[in-house]
């Protein structure tokens, strides 16, 4: 898929590296490379596609705010404990969700050209007001009130 204002496809390799914790060895997956689909495919390489939606420009600004903007590239995972790139995304909400469900999520810095398409997009649409999700406030003392209880 070619890239337009919205979609990016890439393509993802992985490496893994043994981690010692403790007296035990663990393997630990990172994103070893991150290019655009537009060459030939690398070995072992996954395709990818990025896309951006309108609904998550705030989040989308929220991460390119960071000192450090990442990508999140979340993965699947066919039982073996290799993960498989499904989809890229730059909203950390949609990363903690699939954390929140075990799937395993890698992350990378944003590469320049992302950041500037992200830009781009944000733009081009329009900044998106941050909006915070407040609990209604409880008045307990009027409510003891109403119920004919003691302040």
């Amino acid at each position: 898929m070619p890239r337009s204002d919205s979609y990016w496809s890439f393509y993802v390799t992985l490496c893994s590296k043994q981690v010692s914790v403790g007296q035990w060895t663990q393997t630990h997956w990172e994103v070893d490379q991150l290019l655009p689909a537009t060459g030939n495919k690398p070995a072992d390489a996954h395709e990818v596609v990025m896309e951006l939606f309108l609904d998550e420009r705030a989040n989308y600004r929220l991460n390119l705010d960071l000192a450090e903007p990442k990508l999140f590239i979340i993965c699947d995972d066919a039982g073996d404990g290799v993960p498989i790139p499904q989809s890229v995304t730059a909203n950390q909400n949609i990363a903690a969700g699939a954390l929140e469900g075990d799937t395993p999520v890698l992350t990378i810095g944003i590469p320049d050209a992302i950041a500037c398409w992200l830009e781009a997009f944000i733009t081009r649409h329009g900044e998106m007001a941050i909006q915070a999700k407040r609990r209604k406030h409880i008045d307990v003392r009027g409510e003891m009130k109403q119920r004919g209880g003691k302040q």
